[in-house]
């Protein structure tokens, strides 16, 4: 028996379809039929590679019993968070407001108009029973109890909506709120393990990128290390597939050895750019082999055929958590070279360090390359070429196990992260495969997520594209085309860029605060609409719209634009200051205004490698490219048609004579220490 779940289209909705539970999806039906039922609804809220979902829908959805106290009550909700996070937003606030914390399962209960009242994650069989019959206990006789808390929750949602502006800050004051907030962070350091000094660790790659940013910017030596202390040991540990290419979700301990085996896009497409800016300044073998391997396993794994890529594949297999990632000795040893197993086993460390659970093992290192071969007493290039026979016998020997499920949709905001990274890998390791790749992506969202009337779409699965675009769809999508654009100088992609802005603009902007709401003002009407403003392993897409908003201000010297950016900032310093690992972007985005205004423009058939050797060569940070066309549609170039086959630099809006070199404009830089 299937209920009606088995008609959509999302992985995480279709593991319920045969659910006992009579499942609907969220839609106005459903609304409606709560409302003229006078049922309560029951919301939960997943998604397709989350483990604790999969034991609650074992342990409860799939229980008689609790299906038919469910089925009876309550109009029963799946919603997919990855698809609908805007519902998602909402319910989530509710929980964390009633409970203090979140996360996923989330199993929310409201009143027949969706106004939130209870709820909480993870639920045990004979908890989850006792709370059904307790809640419509409540409704049958406190009804009007629980319209009235319902009502007070809905009220706080929406004034947590509201953000009080401060004035704007000069550079002076602004040095000392990131300076402030950096000496906060300090203290939560792991100085020998890298990261936060607390498990479980997430990768944080944004948070990251801030501090790395700012250690550049500001010599800090001692952050500098930690940043890339933390690089080496998140890619030395389980967390990285060592034999396959990518990184889990996050370590369940300080070691970063066993991980919460699901790997999603958005993780491994922002951790792709990471290491690649790192790897600019810090050539570190182990950072190009974690770009490399990462991007190989999105490619290979994640590729929907069509120039986008899939959303996540699961932890679990054969109902097993990282059953498909770990390895008994046995097995090593029948399938390496005899002579060769114990150098394996100690460069993974087959031993006490990688041992799991029932006698296995999670790859990991704890040494780099050279260390282990001065250690071992073989050169390097042997042990380079002993790795690449190892993964390929173990992938070949991996691949005929029962594989993870894969989520297929594709998102269109993860997609933008993941184009990102291909220009960031592309800029990094001078590979045109990265930037072919990036371009295809483009065409993809292009062809495929662009509507006729200017909106995007947010997802897109087995040729049909669906549900219209949030905020984080139009923010991540317009940044990743200005980088493309800043890698190929191709001004059209850059247009695309503000047509997206534009349209956010008309129909996510509220100007009584200078913020985006993150759906749309003729979107879908819920108890209510959020904006998205703390940064946490995506960016929030407010962030990211601020610093859309001050590049394309640079780029089409649109003051309005450089000054929205700046009011929208202005919103967040205290923030950035007292909780910086929660408003990390917008500590970015303090630094790109408050940067130095470096603009360069560069002959056409030079431009790509000159921006490679720019990114490469230079210590530049914050810089903005042009490419000299005779059609260029950008302020900066238009005087500038008859002089293609010279290069320019103005720096804080004063230009120097032209210089007739690649050569000669970096040094220019050098000597200006931009």
């Amino acid at each position: 028996m299937a209920n009606l779940l088995i008609h959509e289209s999302s992985p995480y909705l279709l593991q319920h379809a045969h659910n006992p539970v009579n499942w609907r999806a969220w839609n106005e039906e459903t609304i409606h039929i709560a409302q003229s039922q006078d049922k309560l609804l029951l919301i939960s809220i997943g998604y397709s590679s989350c483990h604790w979902c999969h034991v609650m829908e074992r342990e409860c959805f799939e229980n008689e019993e609790a299906a038919r106290i469910m089925n009876k009550y309550f109009i029963c909700v799946k919603v997919d968070r990855e698809e609908r996070p805007d519902i998602d937003a909402i319910y989530m606030q509710a929980i964390q407001m009633m409970t203090g914390h979140g996360g996923w399962p989330l199993n929310c209960f409201a009143l027949p108009d969706g106004r939130p009242f209870y709820g909480g994650t993870y639920f045990p069989l004979e908890q989850w029973i006792s709370t059904l019959e307790n809640i419509y206990d409540l409704f049958k006789h406190k009804k009007s109890d629980l319209e009235t808390y319902a009502d007070r929750l809905t009220k706080g949602i929406i004034q947590n909506q509201l953000f009080v502006q401060d004035s704007l800050y000069s550079k002076h004051q602004t040095n000392d709120v990131l300076k402030n907030s950096i000496s906060k962070q300090k203290q939560l350091f792991d100085d020998i393990n890298g990261g936060m000094n607390r498990a479980p660790k997430f990768p944080m790659p944004v948070y990251y990128s801030f501090l790395l940013h700012y250690a550049l910017q500001n010599n800090d030596e001692a952050l500098k290390k930690f940043v890339f202390n933390t690089l080496e040991k998140m890619s030395w540990g389980g967390i990285f597939d060592q034999i396959g290419g990518g990184f889990a979700r996050y370590s369940t301990d300080i070691y970063w050895k066993v991980p919460h085996f699901e790997k999603m896009l958005y993780d491994n497409a922002q951790l792709v750019s990471l290491y690649s800016v790192a790897y600019r300044f810090n050539p570190n073998n182990n950072y190009k082999e974690s770009i490399v391997k990462t991007i190989r396993f999105i490619t290979s794994v994640f590729d929907n055929k069509k120039g986008g890529y899939f959303s996540a594949i699961d932890a679990d297999s054969e109902g097993q958590e990282g059953k498909f990632y770990i390895w008994s000795q046995e097995e090593l040893k029948n399938l390496l070279p005899a002579d060769e197993y114990e150098i394996f086993a100690r460069y993974y460390n087959v031993n006490n360090t990688g041992h799991w659970e029932h006698n296995n093992y999670i790859l990991l290192r704890t040494q780099n390359d050279e260390e282990f071969c001065k250690k071992e007493k073989i050169e390097l290039r042997i042990l380079i070429d002993l790795k690449e026979k190892w993964h390929y016998l173990l992938n070949n020997s991996r691949n005929k196990r029962i594989w993870p499920e894969i989520d297929d949709k594709t998102i269109s905001s993860w997609n933008a992260l993941m184009l990102s990274a291909f220009v960031d890998a592309f800029k990094a390791l001078n590979q045109k495969e990265y930037l072919n790749k990036a371009i295809a992506l483009y065409h993809f969202i292009i062809a495929n997520q662009w509507q006729d009337n200017g909106k995007l779409w947010h997802s897109y699965k087995n040729g049909k594209s669906s549900i219209n675009g949030f905020l984080e769809d139009y923010a991540l999508c317009a940044f990743s085309f200005i980088k493309l654009y800043e890698a190929t100088g191709n001004v059209q992609i850059l247009l695309r860029a503000k047509d997206l802005l534009e349209y956010a603009l008309q129909h996510f902007y509220d100007p009584n605060d200078g913020l985006f709401y993150f759906t749309e003002n003729s979107g879908e009407r819920l108890v209510a609409r959020t904006k998205e403003t703390m940064d946490d392993v995506i960016p929030s897409s407010n962030s990211v719209m601020g610093h859309v908003l001050f590049m394309l201000g640079i780029y089409f010297e649109e003051e309005k634009y450089t000054q929205m950016a700046e009011r929208m900032c202005s919103n967040f310093y205290k923030e950035i200051e007292s909780y910086g690992s929660s408003f990390s972007n917008w500590a970015l985005l303090l630094m790109r205004i408050h940067a130095p205004l470096v603009q360069i423009a560069v002959p056409e058939k030079h431009y790509e490698q000159t921006i490679i050797d720019t990114e490469n060569k230079q210590s530049v940070l914050f810089y903005y490219p042009y490419c000299l066309k005779n059609n260029s549609v950008l302020p900066f170039v238009e005087d500038k048609a008859d002089s293609a086959d010279k290069y320019f630099l103005c720096i804080e809006k004063t230009c120097n004579l032209p210089y007739h070199s690649k050569n000669d404009l970096m040094d220019a830089m050098k000597i200006n220490n931009y």
